[in-house]
């Protein structure tokens, strides 16, 4: 009778054990935030948002520097939140740009850094952006010979 409550014991802790590493591997693979990362937020306000979303990289030089939190619509244009990891410096004369990784690859956005001595803080505002290049528009132009 003992032996069966034992092996019933280890099977138990061997599922739990199963249902921990699932979902670890579920966070780590999903790349969520359980625990809050360190960084501040700015904001930087597109004519044309252009396919990015939520999750998109934020790149210096390509390097990940961040992440978009959020994409809102504001007075006609669209307003995105980033989140940039702590360490990271911006100036407040930055430049952000919605980029493509390839011809049809993923969107994301580029940061080109700034000359100025003064940085941005937390809630801070890029002034300078530059949308994405719509390129069925471009080729339609093209082709109906508006170029």
């Amino acid at each position: 009778m003992n032996k069966k409550y034992d092996v019933e014991l280890m099977v138990g802790i061997f599922v739990l054990l199963g249902v921990l590493a699932l979902g670890f591997l579920s966070i780590r693979l999903g790349k969520l935030d359980v625990v809050g990362k360190a960084g501040y937020t700015v904001y930087a306000e597109f004519t044309n948002a252009g396919g990015i979303k939520t999750g998109d990289n934020v790149e210096i030089a390509g390097v990940e520097i961040g992440k978009v939190k959020s994409i809102l619509l504001v007075n006609y244009t669209a307003r995105t939140e980033l989140w940039i990891k702590k360490g990271v410096n911006l100036q407040d004369d930055v430049i952000a740009t919605i980029k493509t990784k390839g011809l049809i690859g993923e969107k994301f956005i580029q940061v080109t850094p700034g000359g100025s001595e003064r940085l941005l803080t937390d809630g801070g505002k890029i002034r300078d952006t530059q949308s994405a290049i719509d390129i069925e528009e471009l080729l339609s132009k093209y082709v109906f010979g508006k170029v």
